[in-house]
């Protein structure tokens, strides 16, 4: 993981955080709590104290990174960390060099223009497992697939990205987080992972020293005016 989003542990003490690398199924929303007859992560998850970092839309697929760590949280899904996110993404029709390089360069949405990404034609791995419910199928229009990277995180991006640029998204699937990727997990699963950054609380012998010499340093101030004003 870049170490502009997770600093080094020092040598000294050491906070050990719980990481987990889910593969969110497609219909499963990104939350504990129930929400009518919706899937939900605790249909999938036994984990306690977890939260996730970021969300991923419902109709969605693939990466959601959880922690019980309220800092590691925040430097993942915060918009400041740009932390990117890879996504492989279906689309309805053959891309086309020009809608790449739009991407590429920055697509004019409603609420803006987006920031430059990484785009490119996908060839899907052999792993890849299929969606149920399947894509639809049509006879005689094509589909193709891409790698998109983003470092910002707008409501529904990837989906709206490749319409303005004349390729509806079919089916989209987050295969990255930072460097954490979901190979190896089958949806439905999760991978844990112990995450060591510099415990930053502060600590109560220190605590009491910087008092301690504090008081010393206001005694010896009295002690000069009092002398002081004696010398008068």
């Amino acid at each position: 993981m870049s170490g502009a989003v997770l600093p080094r542990a020092s040598e000294g003490e050491v906070q050990v955080s719980t990481l987990i690398l889910f593969n969110k199924p497609f219909r499963v929303m990104s939350q504990f709590s129930a929400e009518g007859d919706k899937e939900t992560l605790s249909d999938y998850l036994r984990v306690p104290g977890v939260y996730p970092a970021g969300r991923l839309d419902y109709d969605s697929e693939g990466l959601l990174v959880l922690t019980d760590d309220g800092r590691l949280q925040h430097r993942i899904s915060h918009p400041r960390a740009k932390l990117p996110k890879t996504y492989w993404v279906q689309v309805e029709g053959d891309i086309s060099d020009e809608a790449l390089h739009t991407l590429q360069t920055g697509v004019d949405l409603k609420d803006g223009r987006t920031l430059p990404a990484i785009a490119r034609r996908l060839t899907p791995p052999d792993w890849l497992w299929p969606r149920h419910p399947p894509v639809r199928f049509r006879r005689h229009i094509p589909t193709s697939w891409l790698a998109l990277t983003l470092r910002e995180g707008r409501n529904r991006q990837v989906r709206r990205m490749t319409a303005a640029v004349g390729f509806p998204t079919l089916r989209l699937i987050r295969y990255a987080v930072g460097d954490w990727t979901l190979e190896g997990l089958a949806p439905g699963t999760y991978r844990t992972l112990d995450i060591h950054l510099p415990d930053r609380r502060p600590r109560k012998a220190e605590s009491s020293r910087r008092s301690t010499t504090h008081e010393q340093k206001m005694d010896t101030a009295r002690h000069r005016s009092r002398r002081g004003g004696k010398r008068r």
